[in-house]
């Protein structure tokens, strides 16, 4: 599922990786919305970039404390400073 094996540990690197999308970065195709999920296998925390029809495409594992203090970062955007 995951096609990264590095893990997004910090709010900076969550929104380096929210940026890469957002810039088309990662050459995604249809890439529509990012999301904070739980594996159903595991659960395990991640982010998600998914298509117009919810489908994944790109994905990072996130630890717990990424996951419960980034969620307004992947709802809102990333602000520009």
């Amino acid at each position: 599922m995951n096609n990264d094996p590095s893990i997004i540990d910090n709010l900076a690197d969550l929104e380096q990786f929210l940026l890469a999308v957002e810039k088309g970065g990662f050459g995604l195709q249809n890439a529509a919305g990012v999301a904070m999920a739980t594996s159903n296998v595991d659960g395990r925390r991640f982010v998600a970039v998914l298509d117009d029809k919810h489908q994944l495409l790109l994905s990072r594992w996130v630890t717990e404390e990424v996951f419960q203090t980034g969620q307004d970062l992947v709802r809102k955007g990333v602000r520009k400073h």
